[in-house]
């Protein structure tokens, strides 16, 4: 069970950036053209199983993506897998946390999971008093293969948010704005005060926007104080998402090689080159914080 503490930190967190509304990018004499969130890419014992899970609990649907592979499409954007034969490390020591859909009322939602067997790491949770909101919940739902996966009060019931750490989630932010033209939310420039909630640190912090999606960033303090049991034999270092429960983020360009070819020139790296399957053109670069990070052509979209 996730301690209560850090869920309402989290819910509460997460409210915020729910209500604040967008508001404008910091100014950038060059802004990058923008990418658009593309997928997560999980890794998974059992792709078909891992499929009808998602289908059934969360608004969402199968789908062939590319023609290539059976995956899951969530309005917007892509959940693909890749069968593994062994269970992924889970563990909170990468950059990449937890991801969530909306409800509009958390309360009949999460009976509803509970009466379809849905586990959760998190019971349905009332936070009202701390957020200053009537009727806000939230829970975290668990996932095949410990996948992280929140439900809270929105106005929607989509998939809307990836929720990262990182040793600098200002710095991170940055990154995410220049490179890939996400939008930032909140005050510009972001605040590199420490901030603190019942001895946990949440902040600095980052709030972007791409798409649909909403990724924020917390500081990996937090975790290595609320999951302290993860970070094992003396590791300090954040792991590479690479082969873990969520892979990686998918982000698209317009025109692929072009893009590449800017961030190289920018300094970023990339770790394999553009490749080619099927209509799908798409390379891998490293983000912040060890971040697998696939970038493909064109759109994303669900064929008809």
């Amino acid at each position: 069970m996730v301690k209560l503490t850090r869920s309402l930190l989290i819910a509460t967190t997460l409210m915020s950036f729910v209500l604040a509304g967008a508001a404008a990018s910091g100014g950038q004499s060059t802004p990058a053209p923008a990418a658009h969130f593309h997928h997560l890419h999980l890794n998974t014992t059992d792709p078909a199983a891992a499929i009808n899970f998602y289908t059934g609990k969360f608004d969402c649907e199968k789908a062939r993506f590319a023609g290539l592979l059976d995956a899951v499409w969530a309005q917007k954007s892509w959940l693909l897998f890749n069968k593994v034969k062994d269970a992924p490390p889970w563990e909170m020591t990468s950059a990449i946390w937890h991801f969530g859909w909306g409800a509009e009322d958390m309360k009949a939602v999460y009976q509803r999971q509970l009466d379809g067997g849905t586990k959760f790491f998190t019971p349905l949770t009332d936070i009202s008093d701390l957020a200053r909101v009537p009727n806000f919940f939230f829970a975290y739902v668990e996932g095949p293969d410990h996948a992280l996966i929140e439900l809270n009060t929105a106005n929607h019931h989509h998939f809307g948010h990836l929720h990262l750490f990182s040793e600098d989630p200002v710095a991170a932010g940055e990154w995410y704005v220049k490179y890939l033209g996400a939008t930032r939310r909140g005050a510009n420039p972001p605040s590199r005060e420490p901030r603190f909630y019942r001895e946990f640190q949440v902040g600095p912090s980052a709030s972007l926007m791409m798409d649909n999606v909403n990724i924020i960033i917390f500081p990996i303090q937090y975790s290595k104080k609320d999951y302290a049991a993860h970070w094992k034999n003396g590791q300090t270092e954040m792991s590479p998402t690479k082969g873990r429960v969520v892979d990686h983020v998918g982000f698209s360009f317009d025109n692929l090689p072009e893009a590449i070819e800017r961030l190289r020139k920018q300094g970023v790296k990339v770790t394999d080159e553009i490749r080619s399957i099927g209509k799908i053109k798409f390379a891998f670069i490293e983000g912040p914080d060890k971040i697998r990070i696939e970038l493909i052509e064109g759109q994303a979209a669900k064929e008809p």
